[in-house]
């Protein structure tokens, strides 16, 4: 290695992926380095959706490096790329999908559903392909919450297969979609079961990076059928800081430990609030909680999120924040938790776990 390209290297080595948590170099992120004179040309591929900040991190390197004595120009390019993974090899991938994500919480009103709008909406912005299913049969929520009107209904394909509905650039399917509103779900375990699962493999998704499965609360029929029948890759927990809301979500997780779905890390919602008026801010719910349960488990806090009227005014609008705000400070803490969660689930060993048994004991 001649001296000048070891200097473009140490300049390169000064920028610090916040999400991989290291230089470029050292993530294995670097694909090409030519230097011609005093010209460079550099490529890299990031393990993540990159698309909204790559052209920033083009021209920071950029700059870093033509500041190295004897380069004149340079020339940076970043892509990225998706990784498919899942639990369990024994189960058969859905078609067009890479990967299944799914959002859980061990008790209802922490906001689950609101944050896997905004998770599957923020891993679009960064350019992935991403669908988003409601898997809460009973009490389907995501159709309110991407703003789609009571009465639309998936175009079918032979009678047999639905096309997802598109809303904000995603692909969703509900059962939202096959009922009207004030249809109550009185529905048996069973029943419920094989409605998830024709949700799931009767969907015609449209090539996949991520498929965001929005939970329905706790750990029953639907979650013990997502494990068994579905490639689900990985999941996300979502709590708030309040100790009930604590005590569940380490259910949430065992659950998913006992069924040999990685477990990606928790999003702590709720976290704090900020008057509106005063700007005065207060742990409504507790500080602290989510770094504590993620030690505890062994796994990864992957953001805090606010109390906020806001967020709460655009989810009833159906104008999620981060598809009607992107810029925003609230719509950037999702993206946060977005590339997390991908960076999380690309560092997944590729092999798959044994298959499940689940046991009265």
């Amino acid at each position: 290695m001649s001296q000048l390209q070891a200097a473009v290297e140490g300049a390169i080595k000064g920028y610090q992926d916040p999400y991989l948590g290291s230089d470029l170099i050292t993530a294995d992120a670097l694909k090409s380095l030519q230097v011609d004179g005093s010209r460079v040309e550099v490529q890299f591929s990031l393990p993540y959706p990159s698309e909204f900040l790559k052209t920033g991190v083009e021209q920071m390197l950029q700059v870093a490096i033509e500041n190295v004595d004897g380069i004149d120009s340079a020339h940076v390019l970043i892509d990225w790329y998706v990784e498919p993974h899942k639990a369990h090899e024994n189960l058969a991938s859905i078609n067009n999908v890479k990967n299944i994500i799914a959002v859980a919480s061990g008790k209802g009103g922490v906001g689950k559903s609101t944050t896997s709008v905004n998770l599957a909406l923020a891993l679009a912005a960064d350019g992935a392909r991403v669908g988003l299913l409601d898997a809460d049969i009973y009490g389907p929520s995501v159709a309110m919450l991407l703003g789609v009107q009571d009465g639309v209904r998936p175009e079918t394909v032979d009678d047999k297969f639905f096309k997802p509905v598109i809303a904000h650039g995603v692909q969703s399917m509900s059962m939202a979609y096959l009922i009207t509103e004030n249809t109550p779900m009185v529905w048996r375990g069973p029943m419920v079961s094989g409605a998830l699962q024709q949700l799931i493999t009767q969907t015609l998704w449209d090539d996949l990076d991520y498929l965001v499965i929005d939970m329905p609360p706790g750990t029953g029929d639907i979650q013990l059928t997502l494990s068994q029948k579905v490639p689900v890759s990985a999941s996300v927990v979502v709590t708030t800081p309040q100790d009930v809301a604590l005590l569940d979500a380490k259910k949430g997780i065992e659950m998913f430990r006992k069924v040999n779905i990685p477990v990606l890390g928790v999003v702590e919602n709720m976290s704090i609030h900020v008057c509106g008026s005063c700007g005065h801010a207060e742990h409504i719910f507790g500080e602290g909680g989510g770094e504590r349960i993620a030690q505890e488990f062994d796994t990864k806090l992957l953001g805090s999120l606010p109390l906020s009227k806001y967020v709460r005014e655009q989810s009833d609008s159906g104008l999620p924040v981060v598809a009607d705000e992107p810029t925003s400070n609230i719509a950037n803490m999702y993206r946060n938790v977005a590339r997390n969660v991908a960076v999380a689930l690309s560092r997944l060993p590729s092999q798959a776990v044994p298959e499940i048994q689940i046991s009265d004991d």
